[in-house]
């Protein structure tokens, strides 16, 4: 009977040092390690291609038309100061990402800084919600050029843009702000190692060892109240627009008021489709594949950045006619 229970004894002394060796106290971590895309890090210089030239369009894309906008006086208006907004916030989006995800496709640099990761973490949902109110803004725009058009110079004033910008700003970083407060405040005991290409909030804290319940709170907070506001206050907007344009009296009238926000509906629909997307994979998405959907994440980052420039080059007449102006001159 002793002997029995000395084995026994024995045996749970080394079940725990078992599990003790194989758990690392990752509860101040000083690096996570980014993955990548998992189950094709083989092809990681491959997929890098289309990520980087992406990202060349980005750069030239949004520079091209902050230049456009800044040299071309008669742009010198509401619509395209809210497009210069979405231009710099795409930059900063795609900046805060991209280089050290293809750092990680080229060099293997899987290693981040975990103050560095909380940085990133926090300028992507910074930058993400504000560009969210930026679009609710041009749908705002729309809405008065259309729906009161008399009124739309002395309404959307230089003045009223500028606070309108200064609260898209602080609203982004204050609903941001708490998401890599709250992240550090977790023990991360059983790995530092994210599936992912950059620091995502929910990929960081499910590392976590602990009941992460207010970072998922908090976050479906800011989607639903946040992004479920904008949506809304967009969707309102554009039903009173449609409204407007089928009560003109001709045909031609309605095809070219319409023709005006066709580039903000794509701009909506490539912001907010992917993130849909995105949002519910990482919550209810547990049969999707996983490099799938860091993938489909990545396409959230990079997708709208670089198609945003695109879409308002080629269907608004004074940005493709200016860009058209200036090739002809430097040829």
């Amino acid at each position: 009977m002793q002997a029995t229970l000395f084995c026994l004894k024995v045996g749970d002394l080394l079940s725990y040092s078992m599990s003790d060796s194989n758990t690392t106290d990752f509860s101040s971590p000083s690096t996570f390690i980014l993955l990548g895309i998992p189950g094709l890090q083989a092809a990681h210089v491959w997929i890098s291609i289309p990520f980087c030239v992406m990202y060349t369009v980005i750069l030239l894309g949004n520079f091209t038309i902050l230049f456009i906008v800044k040299t071309e006086q008669r742009l010198h208006e509401p619509m395209f100061y809210f497009l210069c907004m979405l231009a710099v916030t795409d930059l900063l989006l795609s900046t805060s990402t991209v280089p050290k995800m293809l750092s990680i496709f080229w060099f293997n640099s899987r290693e981040i800084d975990f103050s560095l990761c909380l940085t990133q973490l926090y300028f992507i949902h910074c930058c993400i919600t504000m560009e969210s109110g930026i679009v609710v803004a041009m749908a705002l725009d729309r809405y008065v050029a259309i729906c009161d058009p008399l009124r739309h110079s002395t309404t959307l004033t230089n003045r009223f843009v500028a606070k309108i910008g200064l609260v898209v700003v602080l609203r982004g970083s204050i609903l941001a702000l708490p998401f890599p407060f709250l992240a550090r405040q977790w023990p991360y005991c059983r790995t530092n190692i994210i599936s992912h290409t950059y620091c995502e909030h929910i990929a960081v804290v499910k590392l976590a060892c602990a009941d992460i319940r207010i970072s998922n709170y908090y976050g479906l907070s800011v989607a639903f109240l946040g992004t479920g506001l904008d949506v809304s206050f967009i969707t309102v907007s554009y039903i009173q627009i449609l409204r407007a344009i089928f009560s003109l009296p001709t045909k031609d009238a309605r095809i070219k008021t319409f023709g005006t926000c066709g580039s903000h509906l794509c701009v909506i629909l490539v912001f907010y489709i992917p993130g849909l997307f995105s949002f519910l994979t990482h919550r209810f998405g547990h049969n999707v594949p996983p490099h799938f959907h860091i993938l489909m994440a990545n396409m959230y980052i990079l997708l709208p950045s670089m198609l945003n420039p695109i879409i308002y080059g080629v269907r608004t007449k004074q940005v493709r006619d200016r860009l058209i102006w200036h090739v002809t001159h430097i040829e």
